[in-house]
């Protein structure tokens, strides 16, 4: 799919107004687009090419958007992994650097037997859009767009890459994991109790959750606060855990988690996986399952999110 760039507008344009126009060109066709890309198996053993073909396309994506791409390596499991990282310019073909990163992530691996819609074809698509519509911005804070390799295998890509970050001493702003954000329901029971958080949970299946570290506080009111102003009709469940999450180990089921435990401030997006969905990692993840007018919203409270936060002057 040929990438589109953005509308653009006058740098000198009321933030407010950058963001709507931004907003206005999220659409389910462009993210059905990704998602025909990239569904299918994407595992090392059951499907490597597959795996490294969603690689390629995201790497093609993030280079039509005009971001510069490295790769971070990685031997594992008989495979050579690569976790693809894409940063965006500032207008003069340099990188601003006023302030430590803001990252986006989402992780492009599948279980062995699973097309791997909602998880997590679905995020990396949700990231791809944010990718080229912020690609032209005229930015004070940097921002970088990961794809994860091997996250089924323990968060492997992102551990190593939080690991290598930590021990170079990187600051980093924060980190937002999207870690299945397709599957929804206005149905009434349809979500399962996560049971033992200190929030109310709906038994309807149509929020998205935020879930932070205390570090990430800042963070996650942020994205609350332009979430609900720009996507109203977005709801949120919102918590912070502590001690990285290990008093709930379902908090800790996707790429945030080793950020968290090297002490960066960190928030996982999900539309809850298999406490909602129940294809969950199994064939029936496919692609007629998701629900394409709650991944725009998400990407709209994204976008609107990084927008904010990429050409305040503060």
């Amino acid at each position: 799919m040929p990438t589109v760039r953005p509308r653009s507008l006058d740098p000198g344009s009321h933030p407010e107004r950058i963001i709507l126009n931004l907003l206005s060109q999220i659409t389910e066709a462009r993210l059905m687009e990704h998602l025909k890309r990239i569904i299918g198996v994407r595992h090392h053993g059951t499907a490597p090419e597959a795996l490294e073909a969603a690689g390629d396309y995201m790497t093609g994506q993030f280079r039509a958007a005009g971001l510069a791409i490295r790769n971070h390596w990685f031997e594992a499991f008989g495979h050579r992994n690569r976790n693809i990282v894409g940063s965006i310019r500032d207008g003069s073909g340099g990188y601003p650097r006023r302030r430590p990163p803001l990252i986006l992530g989402a992780h492009y691996d599948t279980v062995s037997n699973s097309p791997g819609a909602d998880d997590n074809a679905s995020g990396v698509a949700v990231m791809l859009e944010a990718a080229r519509l912020l690609s032209g911005l005229p930015l004070s804070v940097p921002l970088v767009f990961i794809g994860f390799s091997q996250e089924e295998q323990h968060c492997l890509g992102s551990t190593l890459y939080a690991i290598k970050a930590g021990r170079a001493g990187t600051r980093i702003q924060g980190v937002i994991v999207l870690e299945c954000v397709g599957y929804a329901s206005r149905q009434p029971r349809s979500q399962k109790p996560l049971r033992g958080l200190p929030v109310a949970v709906p038994d309807t299946g149509n929020f998205l959750g935020v879930v932070g570290n205390p570090e990430a506080a800042a963070l996650k009111e942020g994205f609350e606060k332009t979430a609900r102003r720009y996507v109203p009709d977005l709801p949120l469940v919102s918590l912070l855990v502590p001690d990285a999450g290990h008093g709930f180990p379902d908090t800790r089921r996707s790429d945030h988690s080793p950020f968290w435990d090297a002490g960066y401030p960190a928030l996982m997006m999900t539309d809850t996986a298999d406490f909602r969905n129940p294809a969950y990692h199994q064939p029936g993840d496919t692609l007629e399952t998701l629900d394409l007018s709650y991944m725009v919203n998400v990407t709209k409270a994204i976008v609107a999110y990084l927008a904010d936060v990429g050409i305040s002057k503060d």
